[in-house]
């Protein structure tokens, strides 16, 4: 049973603006007892008054009552109220999405200038899609998701990713596409018949013409031939 102490009616349950309330639990021998205390300031000095002893804490706890108790009081508060009825579901489901991951790769795509660079190879063509952004998705469902892209078109409704809410799979399969896309013949030099040079090739030499004052010059460059063999006469070169 709730026990009013006197001191609670002397106050008569007026509240300043300095005081607070609060629970607390007071042992009295092997039992623990819930209390409602204001806290307020007096003549310069914090002093506490009991409002009332609500009850054992273990019956309380046992048959439910703490929480009767606060969800009552809910009605009164409003954030309180608005997490209440949010637990019976009384409210919308929201939906959240990550952003964090996205945010992070973004910045970092537009310092090493892949933004820039697909900007520079993509400007004499006529796009009807976002082809860079369309490239950055794949880039970054790769690194935090691996798969293929059928899996980063469904992947990117669970991340906030800015400017992807329109592509479609079919754009993907394209742009993926337009990397792969082998160069004119004019373009071809340096290459082999085996491996001719695409579109990411030129945006890889791009990216390293724009770093590549980080190493004033190339003089030497070291090359891992670990998993590459030759096999036939010769010797004198690396390589017929």
């Amino acid at each position: 049973m709730l026990d009013i102490s006197r001191s609670a009616r002397r106050s008569s349950w007026w509240l300043d603006q300095e005081a607070t309330l609060f629970f607390r639990t007071k042992k009295s021998g092997p039992r623990s007892y819930l209390q409602i205390v204001e806290n307020h300031w007096r003549d310069g000095r914090p002093q506490q008054t009991v409002l009332a002893t609500v009850g054992r804490l273990d019956h309380l706890q046992a048959h439910g009552r703490i929480d009767a108790l606060l969800t009552s009081g809910a009605r009164f508060a409003q954030k309180l109220l608005l997490l209440s009825e949010h637990q019976k579901h009384h409210l919308p489901v929201l939906r959240t999405r990550p952003w964090g991951a996205p945010r992070v790769f973004e910045k970092l795509w537009q310092e090493t200038g892949c933004a820039a660079v697909l900007g520079e190879v993509l400007r004499d063509r006529r796009c009807e899609l976002a082809v860079e952004r369309a490239v950055f998705l794949t880039a970054l469902q790769r690194l935090l998701a691996p798969g293929s892209d059928r899996a980063a078109e469904r992947w990117k409704d669970d991340y906030v990713v800015q400017g992807v809410s329109e592509l479609q799979l079919h754009h993907l399969y394209r742009a993926r596409g337009w990397l792969g896309q082998p160069l004119p013949d004019a373009a071809q030099q340096g290459s082999t018949k085996l491996v001719p040079r695409c579109t990411e090739d030129v945006i890889e030499e791009h990216l390293f013409a724009r770093q590549r004052d980080l190493f004033t010059e190339v003089e030497v460059v070291f090359f891992d031939t670990t998993s590459l063999y030759f096999q036939g006469h010769g010797g004198e070169s690396l390589g017929p």
